[in-house]
């Protein structure tokens, strides 16, 4: 996904382009296309059907289906050759930058680990379309895929700081990280526990940037670099896709680099504890009882739900300023995905204005996200009899209500909205490969524009 990709408006540019027909299901008739195309489309059973294309020397047919996708230019440019094309078919603003994004997701390529760089088109961008907005997007969707897709042995938690590192340098921000014992020290107590037994010892990312007295915006995502389940160790299919545990953390990064891009008048801080959940002699164990930073003891039900206490110790620090608004994004529970599948994410908060504004940038940037409930009645199941709280219910009802309601135990009385993500495509879409997927930064980022604005 390379900025050359896409290309501002230019009317000589937009003239020599291939021209792209959308033409919608079942309407190949009332296309304004040229009769060549209308021709070979018939020879080709050709009817619009979502996805499909007719290529030839005049122009391009798309089918748009029954126009449901509004990132449907994935399909385009993963499928066409190299060259130069156009949209020829009238988009409204709206629908046009959307397809201008889908044109940029379909360009990407996770090619870390191959010899051979697959090539990708140029789309001139419809008049009006703000690119740059685009390309901010579109590289913030990269960083994330990137980031998401390293195998785990290249992506450990110190690879994630030098990733933050990277980020900071690019946008001046300022970065402080908390390493091993220092965690200890300064009173990390739970994401010591969780990454004490790894090889590579574990760390707080703490990245600032804007002006001191700007409205503080706070975004906590979980970095686990890797989840072995510790000593409630997966088996070998919960363990296949734990190189994607620290999505939390790599969305954090992508949307406070969209921030900051943006430059967006905030006072902008991103805390991502970053760990790996390995096994060792000295990993914490199932009935120990854990100190946190808020001052709660935390009774250990499961090793292997092991992000909600890193990121308890992160919102509470984040929590001591009294930020504007907090976000954290973690890919929590399995229980998300049973409840709302690979694609939607749940999100909770107790402020009904931000879950509105929220729906409503849901549907404008096609960023599928749906609110659930924080429900109090449930926080009993999270009663200790020897802890001030378990971090788990010990039953198989409301596992991400559950953790939500956890987190909610840190983050103090301002304004928070926690995202149980999923950051994987398991099956493919046009122009979106089985992998590594951005879910919920992008109706985030508008509502941070819209209210900071």
């Amino acid at each position: 996904m390379r900025p050359e990709n896409l290309k501002p408006f230019d009317a000589d540019a937009a003239a020599a382009a291939t021209p792209i027909f959308l033409v919608a299901e079942n309407a190949l008739e009332q296309a304004d296309i040229p009769e060549s195309l209308k021709m070979l489309a018939k020879a080709n059973g050709f009817g619009g059907e979502a996805g499909a294309i007719v290529a030839h020397k005049d122009g391009v047919l798309f089918g748009a289906g029954e126009g449901s996708d509004a990132l449907f230019a994935a399909g385009l440019s993963d499928k066409l050759p190299e060259g130069v094309y156009r949209f020829a078919t009238a988009l409204d603003p709206e629908a046009a930058q959307l397809a201008c994004l889908g044109w940029m997701m379909g360009t990407y390529r996770f090619d870390r680990y191959k010899s051979a760089k697959a090539p990708a088109g140029v789309l001139i961008a419809p008049e009006g379309t703000d690119t740059d907005a685009v390309l901010r997007v579109s590289r913030a969707t990269a960083l994330t895929r990137d980031l998401v897709n390293t195998p785990a042995g290249d992506m450990t938690p110190a690879a994630l700081e030098t990733e933050a590192r990277n980020l900071a340098g690019a946008y001046d921000a300022q970065i402080n990280v908390i390493v091993g014992d220092d965690l200890l020290r300064e009173n990390f107590p739970m994401i010591h526990a969780v990454g004490r037994a790894a090889a590579i010892a574990p760390r707080l990312i703490d990245l600032t940037w804007g002006r001191p007295d700007a409205p503080k915006l706070t975004l906590v995502g979980k970095g686990v670099t890797f989840d072995s389940g510790g000593l409630n160790i997966k088996g070998a299919s919960g363990m296949a896709l734990m190189k994607k545990d620290m999505g939390g953390g790599a969305h954090a990064l992508a949307l406070g680099q969209m921030v900051m891009d943006a430059k967006i008048d905030v006072r902008l801080r991103i805390l991502a504890p970053a760990v790996e959940n390995a096994i060792s002699g000295n990993a914490f164990r199932p009935g120990d009882v854990l100190a946190s930073r808020k001052g709660l003891s935390v009774e250990i039900g499961n090793t292997d739900a092991e992000g909600r206490l890193i990121l308890a110790d992160a919102l509470a620090l984040g929590a001591e300023e009294k930020p504007d608004l907090m976000v954290s994004l973690a890919t929590l529970t399995g229980a998300a995905r049973i409840a709302l599948g690979p694609d939607v994410v749940p999100f909770y908060t107790d402020d009904d204005a931000l879950a509105a504004r929220l729906a409503e940038m849901s549907c404008r940037t096609a960023d599928p996200i749906w609110r659930m409930p924080l429900w109090g009645g449930y926080d009993a199941m999270m009663s200790s009899s020897i802890a001030d709280l378990n971090h788990i219910s010990g039953n198989a009802f409301a596992g991400s209500i559950i953790a939500a309601l956890f987190l909610k135990r840190f983050v103090g009385d301002g304004p928070w909205a926690h995202f149980d993500i999923y950051a994987w495509r398991p099956r493919a879409a046009p122009g979106r490969p089985v992998g590594a997927e951005v879910q919920a930064i992008r109706a985030l980022f508008a509502e941070i524009a819209d209210r900071y604005s």
